[in-house]
């Protein structure tokens, strides 16, 4: 493998600032990192990175070589046509950013498309980030559809060493083998190397992932939040008003729905409370229902990403 260093370029101040925070502050700073391109139901991972970005100081501290790891031709960046000639160009990027939240307290975001090749460089490159800034926890988020009713509260599922970060959260399956991701990676390849790391996928309602879900990305900046102790408000109330709008938007258009649809939501809420009930019971088979398998799990993220890549959604 070709020395990881050449994927990236430090930003000198940027750098400075961080190592300056390193040496004051022997705990370590916390990394979020999440790609566009990959299994995202929701948009729960983007809507996070929105509003972090959008209501939060930040500088950039390092960015990595765009043209060695985005296929353009998969997922081709916009340019804009003005009368005569071409005025604007959206360049991918995929950049570390030292953030500030609401009371100051510095934390690491990196974010971007998903890398379309060299992956196993780019976890590397990552691990050394991680390395050389004192990352005591890298926390990676996205939404997973799955065939629960928007009519109940969102569910999470914790992976990585450090679930014990998010008490009360339990895995629906014992083993699952999904298309892979840069993001997925970086989680086994730090995890491997004695990092900690968290992730946090939240289950979204399968006939709405396509669409933005703001519950889902609510519910996951809380479970980071509660998980780090970073204080992000700002994101938390922006994401909340907009869960409210999309629930009753959500509402409308089943209201206004044919019978199938209904019945679809009818038929999860029952199997959802059924499950809740049997769970409060201490027996997850205490009524009889089917279950989705491992497989079928596999599959439904399978169909997902084959649909994104249909309309151009990303590789």
């Amino acid at each position: 493998m070709l020395d990881p260093h050449g994927l990236y370029e430090w930003e000198p101040s940027g750098l400075a600032a961080v190592e300056a925070i390193a040496a004051r502050d022997s705990a370590g700073l916390v990394l979020l990192y999440h790609f566009d391109g990959y299994i995202d139901a929701g948009e729960t991972g983007d809507q996070i990175v929105e509003r972090l970005l959008g209501g939060l100081t930040h500088r950039v501290i390092a960015r990595f070589d765009h043209d060695r790891l985005i296929d353009y031709r998969a997922r081709r960046p916009l340019l804009t046509f003005e009368n005569h000639r071409w005025t604007t160009y959206e360049t991918p990027g995929i950049t570390l950013r030292l953030v500030e939240d609401a009371t100051g307290a510095p934390f690491l975001l990196l974010s971007g498309p998903e890398p379309d090749v060299e992956w196993e460089r780019f976890a590397a490159a990552v691990r050394q980030m991680v390395e050389r800034l004192g990352v005591r926890l890298s926390v990676s988020f996205h939404g997973i559809p799955m065939g629960v009713p928007h009519t109940r509260p969102v569910g999470i599922t914790p992976h990585g060493n450090r679930t014990d970060l998010m008490p009360g959260h339990t895995s629906f399956f014992d083993e699952a083998q999904v298309p892979g991701s840069a993001e997925a990676l970086i989680e086994f390849r730090l995890a491997e190397a004695g990092h900690d790391v968290l992730g946090v996928a939240a289950h979204v309602p399968h006939y709405i992932a396509r669409s933005a879900y703001p519950d889902a990305a609510l519910t996951v900046l809380e479970a980071v939040t509660a998980a780090t102790g970073l204080v992000l408000p700002g994101a938390a109330h922006a994401l909340r008003t907009e869960a409210l709008r999309t629930q009753e938007e959500i509402e409308r258009q089943i209201s206004e729905g044919d019978e199938e649809l209904v019945a679809l939501v009818s038929g999860l809420e029952h199997q959802y409370d059924a499950v809740a009930g049997a769970e409060t019971r201490g027996n997850l088979v205490a009524e009889p229902m089917e279950l989705p398998t491992a497989d079928e799990i596999g599959r439904e993220f399978e169909r997902f990403l084959a649909e994104r890549e249909g309309d151009g959604g990303g590789a």
